[in-house]
């Protein structure tokens, strides 16, 4: 196991620098200029030009791509161009979170998708047909249209919920619970819809499988059956959509922070996207780049746990 881990993390560190380079060179095409914004339409040729040396944007681009390198070597992500504050204090404050909102997320969609769908693989009949209805209404509405439907009618109408906001678990964890009630309620649907499909049409293709009909046939009993052999086999599957689902949950961690005004990575690299905030872009893409790797080895694990032909591999 020990060394499977070591060979993901391995072949992922390419994944970091090719993410990383690709930033830069879509940072540099967005039309607008960060040393103009600075100092103002109303500064002289020569402050601009100045600020444009401070913040090394005179420098040819592969220059500033290498010096950022260097810099993220020594631990130091720079500072933001208009806050000043360190790029890694700022993500450090926003990363819990976006990790609270999408560890939620991925726990309840996980048991939720999982228990329906082991419901509609053993009774079948009006399940399933609530299983591909859910299905089909939660791959056609967007997370952030169903955030705004939750805010009109649970936080304005009902008033359960708080409309936006996030309070720390250390502050209160009862109102960090109700704060994240919605936001978990929007990034959920669709993944509880594709992991209870997933759950179900794996438990019914392992379920006919040539050593299940021998083990029915001898006379072990179907509780056994099921939660013994048949969930360990149909359970790869399902460890695989769960990783492309938290995957996905970050993107839409986005959309939803931005509308529930969460203080997280999502509503913070959409900000510094609009100011043009180069440090602290590049700096939130390589938080999530890295999120994304470790969600990976997760599944990689899992699947060594499951599997003992990859932890051999």
């Amino acid at each position: 196991m020990f060394r499977l881990v070591i060979r993901r993390l391995l072949s992922s560190t390419p994944l970091l620098f090719m993410v990383s380079a690709l930033t830069f060179v879509l940072v540099s095409l967005v039309p607008g200029d960060p040393a103009r914004t600075i100092v103002g339409q109303h500064a002289t040729e020569e402050q601009y030009r100045t600020v444009r040396g401070q913040l090394g944007l005179d420098e040819p681009l592969p220059v500033q791509y290498w010096h950022w390198l260097v810099r993220v070597f020594h631990g130091d992500l720079g500072s933001s161009l208009f806050s000043g504050e360190p790029v890694t204090s700022v993500l450090n404050n926003r990363l819990p979170v976006s990790i609270s909102l999408i560890v939620a997320g991925t726990v309840v969609s996980g048991i939720l998708g999982v228990a329906l769908g082991l419901l509609s693989a053993r009774r079948g009949g009006f399940l399933v047909r609530i299983v591909d209805g859910l299905s089909l209404i939660g791959l056609a509405v967007p997370a952030f249209w169903l955030a705004l439907v939750l805010i009109a009618v649970l936080a304005v109408q009902l008033r359960w919920f708080p409309v936006t906001g996030y309070v720390p678990f250390a502050d209160d964890p009862a109102q960090w619970a109700r704060s994240l009630v919605l936001p978990v309620m929007s990034l959920s649907v669709g993944a509880v819809a594709i992991i209870a499909k997933q759950t179900r049409d794996s438990v019914l293709d392992t379920s006919t499988r040539d050593f299940i009909r021998v083990m029915q046939a001898n006379g072990f009993s179907p509780r056994s059956i099921l939660y013994r052999h048949v969930l360990r086999n149909a359970a790869l599957p399902v460890v695989t959509v769960l990783g492309v689902v938290l995957v996905s949950l970050l993107s839409a961690a986005v959309f939803v922070e931005t509308v529930f005004a969460m203080p997280g990575l999502g509503s913070l690299t959409q900000q510094a996207t609009i100011q043009h905030d180069i440090p602290l872009i590049q700096g939130a893409v390589l938080y999530i780049t890295v999120l994304v790797v470790l969600v990976n080895l997760l599944v990689d694990l899992a699947y060594g746990r499951l599997d003992p032909r990859v932890r051999a591999a």
